[in-house]
């Protein structure tokens, strides 16, 4: 598959494997939270903008806590799964590379919201719950630099996970410029300068 291919997926964490008023609830939050930020954002603000009032919200979720808890692990899930299905195949080290890519920029393309979330609100997690979306980050990165140092064997440990974590970077930019092109413009521009950037 050629870059020229890459479009941006319908698929988003938020709304994987959620039906009804708790996927709208997740969805009104990931906005509204991306917006005003989770210190900024009420419980009651989220359940009205899908209309729903007074107790009825605790019937989805216990708190706004859990909401910011869910996104961001299902952040974490949603990336280092799709990168596991991938390697299961046993692909080569280019098309592993060009997968890992696409499937990333997929994500950052299709859900800025939620990059901004985990930028600025990651911490605001319980701690437990961000050490397992760090600790599901890290497995993640480490399948990047498994590819990365199959392309180049050359490379460390060290030097291949800076290079992922600049790959992230360069494709997490996406809430800069989400209005700026059309998204699968964008997505294909994403896909070759993380790719040139990964094999550089």
């Amino acid at each position: 598959m050629t870059p020229s291919a890459v479009t941006p997926s319908a698929a988003s964490p938020v709304r994987r494997a959620r039906t009804g008023r708790r996927d709208d609830l997740l969805q009104a939050a990931a906005r509204l939270f991306a917006e005003r930020g989770f210190r900024g954002v009420g419980i009651e603000q989220i359940g009205a903008a899908v209309g729903i009032r007074g107790p009825g919200i605790y019937r989805h979720f216990a708190s706004k806590d859990a909401m910011l808890t869910e996104l961001l692990v299902g952040i974490s899930e949603h990336l280092l799964h799709g990168a596991q299905a991938v390697l299961s195949a046993d692909p080569s080290a280019s098309d592993a590379l060009d997968r890992l890519v696409r499937r990333h920029v997929e994500f950052a393309v299709g859900n800025p919201d939620l990059i901004v979330i985990h930028d600025r609100d990651l911490h605001s997690l319980p701690a437990p719950d961000e050490h397992e979306v760090r600790r599901l980050q890290r497995a993640y990165v480490e399948l990047w630099v498994g590819v990365l140092r199959r392309l180049r064997p050359e490379l460390t440990a060290p030097a291949a996970r800076v290079r992922a974590h600049a790959i992230f970077g360069l494709i997490n930019s996406t809430p800069h410029s989400s209005g700026a092109l059309d998204p699968a413009i964008r997505a294909t521009t994403l896909h070759a300068m993380a790719t040139a950037a990964a094999t550089a």
